[in-house]
């Protein structure tokens, strides 16, 4: 797979586009695919730059193709929402056989996001295989688990999207959370033991640089504590603006404090949550953004998962050195979730400050990840439960955080995969009347966007249930994957 950043190479023609504003979102740039050699456009755009009357949108429109920027959906009749998610599949699936601009090949088609997400997104593409066990689609839950292997085995790594300019960061590590699906879905254990390989190449990506990290800091996705334990964190390679946010990246940093703002801000990104007051050190501006001194909550819950599942899958083969090798880790993480992670005061998991050796101040719901995983004990899920119901549910569904800041990570902001982890961590401990109302107010919200709109959504508004969800550095999506997925599967429970 080559690791070419063509956008690197169009670096003086890119920072012109971005900067000038000539299209609405800056994602468009970064999806364009050149139509002519790069050499002869860096060349002609050096020639006619400067020429009197030179038009830059034109000059891009006339060299790019920005054909499948969006996915528009389009439907004239308004059909029942399990038929439309139905269609929807279809609508959004692509393929990539081959490299085009941006967008790095994969083996076997997959499903998008929908609106402006054109791509394959990792941690998306669970939340949609939950809406595809539902429809019987086998065959599409295998290629996405295919697509995942096939990246972490050439890049080492499933990245953010399917794109190079995400070739330096993840996203959650979902990978053994799709293989059990997949082997609950067929009934058949044998997917541990095929994907084993791949299940060590991601664990060891996620631990890169155990070795050399120092009490009290972080070094890549590790972090070693005061007390000398391994923790994890989110981490990009990259200390740049973003391309696909390349303006707005820059106009934050102006004000910002710390040399790696803008590592801190494509951090985040891999943790899926752009942009949330989680975040932020004074918790409500941007500028302040320390996702680098953090270890999180729900990273080291699915790396725990991880963990678990090649101890797993080692069993399968009888592999007595690496089971307790593996079984022994998760221990370790368990243990340290609950030391680290969980605060008795508020009754809730927080994430934890490596330099302040506290916990965060900010109230947020990746707390349901030590539930959803059964990783909390009774007790603990009881306080979790409560907390999430006093201060998280509303009649639109759970909320990401108590703080309105404006981000799209945080309230009024209601998202799919936290409905179902909310579900589901509800009925992991017999909170069965819990469960049912995290389900009926979201599912209700998304019936009640569709019945008015005709589509579903990237997110919901939990508060106001008149309106749409807005926040974030763009405008609410229309397709949408996971919100199909996750739809589909709260249904059949």
């Amino acid at each position: 797979m080559s690791n070419q950043l063509y956008i690197k190479e169009i670096q003086v023609l890119f920072d012109a586009v971005q900067k000038s504003k000539i299209f609405e979102d800056q994602k468009m740039m970064t999806d364009a695919v050149p139509l002519f050699p790069i050499a002869e456009i860096n060349a002609t755009y050096e020639q006619e730059k400067n020429a009197a009357g030179f038009d830059l949108k034109n000059f891009v429109m006339t060299y790019f193709d920005f054909l499948g920027a969006k996915v528009s959906i389009r439907r004239e009749d308004h059909l029942p929402i399990g038929q439309h998610i139905e269609k929807l599949w279809d609508e959004l699936t692509r393929t990539a056989y081959e490299e085009k601009g941006t967008l790095l090949k994969l083996p076997k088609p997959y499903i998008v996001p929908g609106g402006r997400f054109n791509e394959f997104f990792y941690w998306d593409s669970y939340f949609i295989m939950l809406g595809l066990q539902v429809s019987g689609r086998v065959e599409m839950m295998e290629n996405i688990v295919e697509n995942c292997s096939y990246l972490i085995q050439n890049v080492g790594f499933v990245p953010n999207a399917s794109r190079t300019h995400f070739l330096s960061r993840s996203q959650p590590p979902y990978f053994s959370l799709m293989l059990d699906l997949l082997a609950e879905t067929k009934n058949d254990e044998t997917v541990y033991t095929q994907y084993y390989d791949t299940l060590e190449k991601e664990y060891a990506f996620w631990m890169d640089g155990e070795e050399e990290a120092k009490i009290g800091t972080g070094l890549k996705r590790v972090v070693k504590t005061k007390d000398g334990y391994v923790l994890n964190r989110y981490y990009d390679t990259e200390n740049e603006p973003r391309p696909e946010s390349y303006l707005i990246d820059i106009e934050d940093q102006e004000n910002a404090l710390g040399e790696e703002f803008y590592r801190n801000i494509r951090s985040a990104c891999e943790s899926g949550w752009d942009f949330s007051s989680r975040w932020f050190a004074d918790g409500e501006h941007i500028q302040t953004i320390e996702t680098l001194n953090l270890a999180q909550v729900d990273l080291n819950c699915l790396l725990w998962h991880l963990e678990t599942t090649l101890a797993k899958s080692s069993a399968l083969q009888h592999l007595k050195d690496k089971e307790n090798y593996f079984t022994e880790r998760a221990a370790s993480r368990r243990h340290m979730i609950n030391k680290y992670f969980w605060d008795e005061k508020t009754k809730i998991y927080k994430d934890y400050h490596i330099q302040k050796n506290t916990k965060t101040t900010s109230e947020h719901i990746a707390a349901l990840y030590p539930l959803f995983l059964g990783i909390a004990d009774q007790k603990q899920a009881k306080a979790v439960a409560e907390t999430i119901f006093e201060k998280f549910l509303y009649p639109g569904g759970l909320v990401t955080t108590t703080k309105k800041t404006g981000q799209q990570w945080d309230l009024p902001n209601a998202w799919a995969p936290y409905q179902w982890l909310g579900f589901k961590a509800m009925k992991n401990y017999g909170f069965d009347d819990e469960a049912e109302l995290i389900k009926n107010n979201w599912c209700s919200n998304v019936e009640r966007v569709y019945k008015n709109t005709g589509k579903l959504m990237e997110k919901y508004n939990a508060l106001d249930t008149e309106t749409i969800a807005g926040g974030g550095e763009y405008p609410n999506q229309d397709g949408f994957g996971w919100t199909n997925g996750v739809y589909l599967k709260l249904q059949q429970n």
